[in-house]
């Protein structure tokens, strides 16, 4: 008898060393800091290891340093399994060996393709394969006055020529700016709506091989269409705080925003309320409201979205299979998750699954929004407004990543030479064809 027990318990430990075996610690670095984000990643993490046995560090990493702290990581051969990372290290970490491109574009293959949206899908690829695993993602936004437009018979701002027909209808200062373009030189802000309005006519400064001089028909239907929109502006240095002000005033009729004013627009934030009437907490801005994310320019008419694509990407020093299953599980049972930790940026860039197209949409609809007050989206806005604000990344699209030329891009953008011309432009410093001369002749000096 106890020959038996010491064999029932020589193979309990053998089971338990087994199981031990089995199970996995994985490190994973995420740029999503904030306290409660933390919290709810965590909680993911939780919700994996509950389902597999294996464990998930979360390891917050500001975004300033992530680059520093993964190429010496990397040196170190000490990278973390898996990092959620934004769209400009996806292709430069792709060719320095940092991520296994291989097992990201394994686990896109086996969650399927055709499933994520095609313009996230694009701007990972790296010679044939998706070098890393699309997460979430926002495109940036006309946002509009539908009753307005409705009222006045017009079609939605979803190109250069209806955007300018509506100021030619709306513009009525002071009661009402036709648009509130940026005009501030020195903020990002400015530099984001122009790559839109650029991407829009299909105008790019980069090519395969570098700079590519701009079109200089195109580039001046650029200018002409921008210098329309900041006439219609309200005069002085205008960036995302004027605009937002104007707007939720009811003193703008288009502005070109983030998704993050979603929440904001139904008065769900009390630090940014509308004040279109005596009720801060009103949803009635949004009830006037509709949005476009993809528009276009007399050269582009298929038109593009300007889009910011979040991934996660395991890396060369991972512990591969744990690693694509937690990946997997992020983006499959444990999405829902993934996008509650800010529904109103984290759009659903993997849309649903085979046998339901629609299914993370429609998850991701009635996740709460807001700060001082939480409500779905799908309550705030009609399903046909959802579905445009995802609709995006269908065509979304930036500078340099198809071209591989992201690095340079960058660096033209954060140049401000674009911001500072288009500005002197609309100040009558120069014409149209005299600025694309300038803009050629200083951005081919940036390296």
């Amino acid at each position: 008898m106890s020959m038996m027990k010491n064999i029932a318990a020589g193979l309990l430990i053998s089971a338990s060393m087994i199981s031990m075996a089995q199970a996995d610690t994985i490190r994973f670095w995420t740029t999503e800091e904030q306290p409660e984000r933390l919290a709810k990643q965590q909680e993911m993490a939780e919700e994996f290891g509950t389902k597999t046995g294996h464990t998930v560090e979360v390891i917050p990493v500001s975004e300033k340093d992530l680059g520093t702290r993964a190429t010496a990581a990397f040196a170190a051969n000490d990278l973390p399994d898996v990092i959620y990372h934004t769209l400009q290290y996806v292709l430069p970490w792709t060719e320095a060996g940092i991520l296994d491109a291989d097992t990201n574009n394994e686990i896109v293959e086996e969650l399927g393709v055709g499933t994520f949206a095609p313009g996230a899908i694009a701007m990972a690829k790296s010679d044939g394969l998706v070098s890393a695993v699309p997460v979430d993602g926002w495109t940036q936004m006309v946002i509009y006055r539908k009753d307005l437009f409705d009222a006045a018979g017009l079609a939605a701002p979803t190109s250069y020529a209806a955007i300018t027909a509506a100021i030619e209808k709306l513009h009525n200062p002071p009661e009402i700016y036709g648009f509130v373009a940026a005009t501030k030189i020195d903020e990002n802000f400015m530099s984001q709506v122009l790559e839109h309005v650029f991407l829009a006519n299909g105008v790019s400064p980069v090519d395969a091989s570098g700079f590519k001089p701009l079109d200089e028909k195109a580039t001046a239907e650029v200018l002409e269409f921008y210098k329309t929109i900041a006439k219609a502006s309200p005069p002085g240095e205008l960036y995302w705080k004027q605009s937002r002000e104007l707007y939720f005033a009811g003193k703008a009729a288009m502005i070109i925003w983030s998704p993050f004013i979603l929440d904001e627009l139904a008065g769900l934030r009390d630090s940014a309320p509308p004040t279109i009437n005596s009720d801060p907490t009103s949803r009635e801005l949004a009830g006037k409201t509709d949005v476009v994310t993809t528009f276009s320019g007399p050269s582009n008419p298929d038109g593009a979205a300007w889009a910011d694509v979040r991934y996660f990407g395991v890396t060369a020093d991972a512990n591969l299979d744990v690693a694509a299953e937690f990946v997997k599980f992020t983006l499959d049972e444990g999405y829902a998750s993934t996008l509650s930790i800010a529904p109103e940026g984290k759009f659903p860039v993997r849309r649903g699954t085979a046998d339901e197209p629609n299914k993370f949409v429609d998850i991701w609809s009635k996740l709460p929004v807001g700060v001082d007050r939480k409500a779905p989206l799908s309550e705030l806005y009609p399903a046909e407004t959802i579905g445009k604000i995802v609709s995006g990344l269908e065509s979304g699209n930036r500078w340099g990543v198809k071209e591989g030329q992201l690095s340079l891009a960058s660096k033209i953008i954060n140049s401000q030479v674009i911001n500072r011309l288009v500005r002197e432009f609309i100040d009558g410093e120069r014409d149209a064809a005299a600025t694309v001369a300038k803009l050629n002749e200083e951005l081919a000096k940036v390296n």
